[in-house]
């Protein structure tokens, strides 16, 4: 390791994001020491890895999510294999709308979405956040690089043979093998960013805050309350899948086409957090969770104060370059 301290940060931030604000492994599952680390070695190391490869190919954020996207379909289609067990304990509806040709189809491409965003690309730009002055550096040696991606694969082979009996049909489970080796492909061939600053009025903080709360809750309600009320599949799969696109064209105008700061950017990605953030804090009122959600109001209320810490933290740094600029 070059830098220990970042590189640590993101091998535990990733699946604290990941899976315990989320609610997905409340804390009495999560602080199980066999938890952390299977947690840590699935999610940290995956972010790890995406990290290093777009540093390695000189590239960025577009090369960041687009990976993202691949370890989603890693995680929950080549090791878990919810994107095909029509019984996996989380689908709920899902298990059965939507479902075609062995497939879980809303269920896969949510899922791969919410991984590419909330496991890989925030807790990316957070760990940045935190040690602005190696961003841009790899944090990683081959040797580590090599280490993280051996343990990401003992991982993935683990869940896939002791995590459930189920076995996916080999059709579905050689294309979705071929798609993370394509995604691989386009994220090599992505530009290093989505646009270049232009013409353009860059609008207040609080509207990247609402847009990423949009963007959270329309995430999560399209997959949530579409398929409940019964809407053709179709419009769910296109709805979650515009999504993205939708995003990115309302930030590029509210930023002035680039010309946001790190203010702007912790708003967005604030405002993303608010549909976790808001499931923790009601989790633990739920009468229909099979599991135990003690704490997690706790985790909520955590994850608040570290943003607005991270908030005022930025505000300082920026007051500082100011003076530094003026002087």
């Amino acid at each position: 390791m070059r830098n220990k301290a970042p590189v640590w940060t993101l091998f535990f931030l990733a699946p604290v994001i990941g899976e315990l604000v989320s609610g997905s492994a409340p804390p009495v599952e999560f602080f199980n020491p066999f938890s952390i680390l299977l947690l840590s070695a699935l999610y940290g190391s995956g972010a790890l890895l995406v990290r290093e490869i777009s540093l390695a190919w000189e590239k960025r954020w577009p090369t960041i999510f687009v990976l993202g996207l691949a370890y989603g379909i890693v995680e929950e289609g080549l090791m878990v294999k919810s994107f095909f067990d029509p019984n996996w304990m989380d689908l709920g509806v899902l298990g059965v709308y939507g479902r075609a040709w062995g497939v879980n189809w809303v269920w896969s491409l949510f899922l791969t979405l919410y991984h590419a965003v909330f496991s890989i690309s925030i807790p990316i730009y957070l760990t940045e956040l935190i040690f602005p002055a190696v961003k841009d550096e790899r944090w990683l040696t081959k040797r580590g690089v090599r280490s993280f991606a051996a343990l990401l694969t003992g991982d993935v082979m683990v869940g896939f043979l002791f995590l459930t009996t189920y076995r996916p049909p080999f059709l579905p489970y050689a294309l979705a093998l071929l798609l993370v080796l394509f995604l691989a492909w386009l994220g090599k061939r992505m530009p290093r960013q989505w646009w270049q600053a232009g013409g353009g009025r860059i609008r207040g903080t609080w509207w990247f805050f609402l847009v990423g709360t949009c963007g959270s809750f329309g995430l999560f309600l399209t997959n949530y309350l579409l398929p409940d009320v019964g809407a053709p599949v179709l419009l769910t799969l296109a709805v979650c899948a515009a999504l993205p696109g939708v995003l990115w064209i309302i930030v590029r105008w509210i930023s002035g086409h680039g010309k946001w700061g790190e203010k702007q950017r912790l708003a967005l990605v604030s405002g993303g957090m608010s549909f976790l953030i808001f499931g923790a804090l009601i989790a633990e009122s739920s009468a229909d969770r099979a599991d135990n959600p003690a704490g997690m109001a706790i985790v909520g209320l955590m994850t608040i104060a570290v943003l607005i810490a991270l908030r005022v933290i930025v505000g300082q740094r920026e007051r500082q370059a100011t003076k530094a600029a003026a002087g």
